[in-house]
């Protein structure tokens, strides 16, 4: 048995207006499988909607974030698994890139920079962004009709408004960082997937609104030999919020069982 839990440690990374909450399932299914999991709040995300934001949010980046993620994961006996969901897919990579992952499962990964958007709804959303004003310099609410058509589309509406009373703001510099790279003169998002030596998984919904399955594949091209990719065509971008969850989590298991003997 390894010292860190019977299979290990797992790190469970959220997407752009989530937190910690949004693993509820997954902790419950890795848990009760063996593994130690660590769900850690992104800087400045453990505020509810009721609550104003943390003015220093407006301010914080993706570097940021996976600062405060790799202080975590070094005080660790080794590496963890990163699973990370949307956004939290993209910092899962740069963590990589720095060597601090045994393994990655990507669930409807943002893309890294360099790659374009795949699909006319993930254009729709930065055009969206771009009439907010300057939004790089402010903290942004989620909007309940947005959420429903896109994030929440493949849950009933009873569940999609449960869901985004949980919703928190998000720092519009990170999201201008990612969506908006070809701008970023720090190049904040991008991923020498040359660094990466872990296995990955990419997991995309096929009904997905915000990370298309043209994009989450183009994520798993990027990691050539060391990736593979699954797509569960009747699920969405909240795929591990949404019925059909055990599917999602048994596929991880599955390939991490797989993955981590070979």
């Amino acid at each position: 048995m390894n010292q860190d839990g019977g299979n290990g440690t797992i790190m469970m990374l959220p997407g752009a207006f989530c937190g910690a909450w949004s693993f509820a399932n997954l902790r419950g299914h890795f848990e009760a499988a063996g593994w130690i999991v660590l769900t850690p709040e992104l800087r400045y995300h453990n505020q509810g909607r009721d609550q104003p934001a943390d003015p220093r949010l407006a301010q914080t980046g993706l570097a940021d974030y996976v600062s405060d993620l790799s202080d975590i994961i070094k005080g660790l006996e080794r590496p963890p698994v990163l699973l990370g969901h949307s956004m939290g897919g993209l910092l899962a990579q740069l963590l990589a890139a720095k060597g601090l992952a045994r393994a990655m499962i990507l669930l409807t990964p943002a893309p890294p920079w360099g790659l374009l958007p795949a699909s006319e709804n993930e254009i729709a959303a930065a055009m969206g962004l771009m009439s907010v004003g300057p939004f790089w310099d402010q903290t942004l609410n989620a909007a309940f009709e947005i959420a429903a058509e896109n994030s929440l589309n493949c849950l009933p509406l009873a569940r999609q408004r449960e869901i985004f009373a949980q919703f928190v703001p998000e720092s519009g510099r990170a999201l201008f960082e990612s969506l908006f790279w070809m701008f970023d003169l720090g190049r904040a998002s991008y991923v020498n997937a040359v660094n990466v030596d872990c296995p990955v998984l990419v997991i995309s919904g096929g009904r997905d609104r915000v990370i298309s399955p043209a994009t989450a594949r183009n994520v798993a091209d990027k990691y050539r030999d060391l990736a593979t990719y699954l797509e569960f065509e009747d699920m969405g971008h909240m795929l591990l919020l949404e019925d059909d969850w055990r599917a999602i989590a048994s596929a991880c298991s599955d390939w991490l069982a797989v993955s981590l003997t070979t």
